[in-house]
């Protein structure tokens, strides 16, 4: 796959009319900097509202555990909630922002250099009716199917019906999260991070909210309801900032002819997208499929774990996801040897992050899960089961990371792969075998650790494909930045364990205290040991030192449609917003 884009009639020319001089430097060190510092804080502002995402909600699992419990209704809910759990994959974090947000960023690079009309309008206009209606058309087909989709996913399901209605309420958030996802690749194409990292605060107080007003009355239903209004209220906290993006440029005519162009890729690229989002996120499915022949609770006992644990895997991919319009606008500029640098230390970074996580996780599980949901109708059974599940998903989430930070450099450029496709196939299938041959001796936690060794399979081939498919990274580089902190956090793990457990009659405040203190000394000590790469660095912009052809864009040049330097405190027409 190749990394330049074609200009197309009536586009400046990428270069100026008078030539740079050969090895001058691409950008000035004073830019450099300057977007460097916007890497970091955009990064910061996404982790602070995306870690009050999290935080609200674990308030809902919690307010979900305290109102039901963990038996055959809130299986029969968590069976409706694939419907947004497969939404949210597909149209926000994954599908549809693989897509649109390298192809906004092309439209932008054109805009940048003169091109006929306005191609940002112009790529709106093309694709979001035709999205909105599909929207529309795919959350109508939930809602119809729903007694057929609820008895393929948990055929063993005792109260079929209760998850039928729940489906048909969570059918809704097809269209509320496809629009949401819409705006969010807009705005993070704009560089503007503030509202897309809010949507989960908005979405999560809609599902607390409704809960604890319908709860009494409508049961685990009112859950579902949350979703929905949960959805609309994600849309409502990005529309009125794309709005005035697009309203800034409103005066300048579409480009027809580049639309006509783009639209054969357009459907390529969605369609690889799409499919590849669809195919990870059908590991859930096979969870869910092969915990319904199990006992009550366990489709609740994985749901609660995995929350839990990829909390640090969510964390890691902030910065991924703060930097995946700049790889994307540097492929559209042209400068792949920018991109390269970025995703390598978007990797590094996110697998010190995620490993540091991962450890206090296992060394940690049974107090975590005490803390958050141990109280009304969740025991301490429950809390022993989901522990154990936690652990063990666990060890997936170094693999969960890699392929979340290595698909996004597949589709950077904004051309279709389906070179990722088959490699998540590939996982796919490792994970239904092993968890079809372990979830008989071991239950719930032989269907994590398949889990774990589906993902792990994936993240290989996505590593092993890296290169023509995909941004080219030095394999060796990066496997080198894996291994050392993977050594710095099992033996980070076996510390905190053990300081956890010997302090466990104090409390499970002060072990998980003790044992998250443990783990994350003990791994800062030894990453300075074995010499991991200092994460300091990785935040700043690379610049390389000679460059034969010059970009006049490049992604640590200021444009009029992303602004590039705020300070603290922080305002919001300083985050990337203009509101």
């Amino acid at each position: 796959m190749t990394t330049t884009e074609p200009r197309t009639a009536g586009e400046a020319p990428l270069v100026p009319a008078r030539a740079a001089p050969p090895h001058t430097e691409t950008a000035p060190p004073a830019e450099a900097r300057s977007s460097g510092r916007f890497l970091a804080r955009a990064a910061l502002v996404t982790a602070v509202l995306s870690v009050a995402g999290s935080v609200l909600g674990l308030v809902r699992d919690q307010s979900l555990a305290r109102l039901f419990g963990a038996g055959g209704e809130t299986d029969a809910f968590l069976v409706a909630w694939t419907v947004p759990e497969f939404a949210a994959t597909l149209l926000i974090e994954d599908g549809l922002a693989f897509a649109l947000v390298p192809m906004f960023s092309l439209a932008l690079a054109r805009r940048a250099r003169g091109a006929t009309g306005d191609p940002v309008r112009a790529l709106v206009a093309s694709t979001l009716p035709r999205l909105a209606l599909a929207f529309t058309a795919a959350g109508a087909l939930v809602a119809v199917a729903a007694p057929v989709l609820v008895r393929a996913l948990a055929p063993g399901l005792p109260d079929h019906a209760l998850a039928v209605d729940c489906t048909r309420l969570t059918a809704t958030c097809v269209v509320t999260f496809g629009l949401a996802g819409y705006c969010s690749a807009a705005l993070r194409a704009h560089r503007r991070f503030l509202a897309p990292a809010a949507i989960y605060v908005a979405y999560n107080t809609g599902i607390i909210a409704v809960m604890f007003v319908l709860g009494g009355r409508w049961g685990v239903r009112s859950a579902a309801a949350g979703v929905a209004v949960g959805g609309v209220l994600m849309v409502a906290a990005q529309l009125p900032s794309l709005l005035r993006r697009l309203k800034r440029h409103e005066g300048e005519r579409p480009s027809v002819v580049a639309d006509e162009a783009a639209r054969p890729l357009a459907l390529a690229l969605f369609a690889t997208v799409l499919l590849f989002a669809l195919c990870r996120q059908s590991q859930v499915l096979i969870e869910r499929f092969l915990a319904s022949g199990l006992a009550a609770g366990a489709i609740s006992h994985l749901n609660y774990a995995q929350k839990v644990a990829q909390i640090p895997m969510t964390l890691s991919l902030m910065l991924c996801t703060v930097t995946f319009p700049v790889v994307a606008r540097a492929l559209a500029d042209g400068d792949t040897e920018r991109a390269r640098d970025r995703v390598e230390r978007d990797v590094a970074l996110a697998a010190c992050l995620v490993l540091l996580g991962a450890a206090t996780v296992v060394a940690c599980a049974p107090q975590i899960v005490q803390l958050l949901f141990q109280r009304g109708a969740f025991t301490a059974a429950d809390t022993a089961a989901t522990a154990g599940v936690m652990r063990v998903y666990a060890l997936g989430l170094l693999g969960q990371t890699v392929v979340g930070a290595l698909a996004r450099s597949y589709f950077s450029a904004g051309r279709a792969s389906w070179y990722p496709l088959g490699a998540m196939a590939a996982g796919v299938v490792a994970t239904a075998v092993a968890g079809a041959a372990a979830v008989g001796p071991w239950g719930v936690s032989g269907i994590a650790a398949a889990n774990a060794a589906g993902i792990t399979v994936t993240a290989a081939l996505l590593l092993a494909g890296m290169g023509p498919r995909s941004v080219p990274v030095r394999v060796r580089r990066v496997l080198g930045d894996l291994g050392r902190p993977v050594l710095a956090a099992a033996v980070a793990t076996g510390a905190g364990d053990l300081a956890a457990d010997r302090i466990a009659g104090a409390g499970a405040a002060v072990s998980l205290a003790v044992g998250a203190a443990t783990v994350g000394g003990v791994f800062a000590v030894l990453c300075l040991a074995l010499r991991v790469r200092n994460p300091g660095t990785v935040l700043r912009t690379v610049r390389p030192a000679r460059s034969p052809s010059p970009s006049p864009h490049s992604v640590t040049q200021r444009h009029p449609h992303g602004r590039s330097r705020f300070r603290f405190p922080f305002r919001a027409d300083r985050l990337g917003d203009d509101r």
